[in-house]
């Protein structure tokens, strides 16, 4: 019989509580997640046009800088995250079909805790910098799903290796 799933960030008595690793394994962790942007048909055209330019700047580039910026400082945005040594962050972004933005973030540490907080957190906040960029055309993008892709390292491997 499968053992019953608890929830890790909460104490014998149903209180918050941060996740004690001191007696975890350090290890090789990476982490990916992906976040969609999708745009209304004419916003899309005309982004593909200016080879993804706005009045603000060049798009891609900003959003990879701001969601770095993120993953560094994803112990400071959610409670119970430890803040961590990132050993690599790379973003992947690419046009996924005619009107959509896919936008990959893989991060890589060597710890006693993963890294898919810091993943989700960078392919987020990039996905929020590009709609930041974008909104003088449409207040019509959507964001989503932002979703785990894979990790690897710790208890267990989960979905695609990053």
């Amino acid at each position: 019989m499968a053992k019953q799933k608890t929830l890790t960030h909460l104490d014998p008595a149903g209180r918050p509580a941060m996740v004690d690793v001191s007696a975890k394994a350090v290890t090789a962790r990476a982490a990916s997640a992906e976040c969609r942007v999708r745009f209304p048909a004419e916003v899309a055209s005309q982004l593909r046009a200016s080879g993804l330019r706005s009045a603000k700047g060049a798009i891609v580039d900003t959003a990879i800088i701001a969601g770095t910026m993120a993953v560094k400082r994803t112990h400071e945005l959610i409670p119970f995250c430890h803040p961590l040594p990132i050993d690599g962050c790379r973003f992947a972004i690419d046009w996924q079909g005619e009107r959509e933005l896919n936008i990959t973030c893989t991060v890589r540490t060597t710890h006693r805790t993963g890294v898919e907080m810091e993943a989700l957190t960078g392919a987020t906040i990039a996905a929020l910098t590009v709609y930041d960029m974008c909104k003088a055309l449409s207040h019509r993008i959507v964001l989503g799903p932002a979703k785990l892709t894979g990790k690897r390292g710790g208890r267990r491997d989960v979905g695609d290796a990053p």
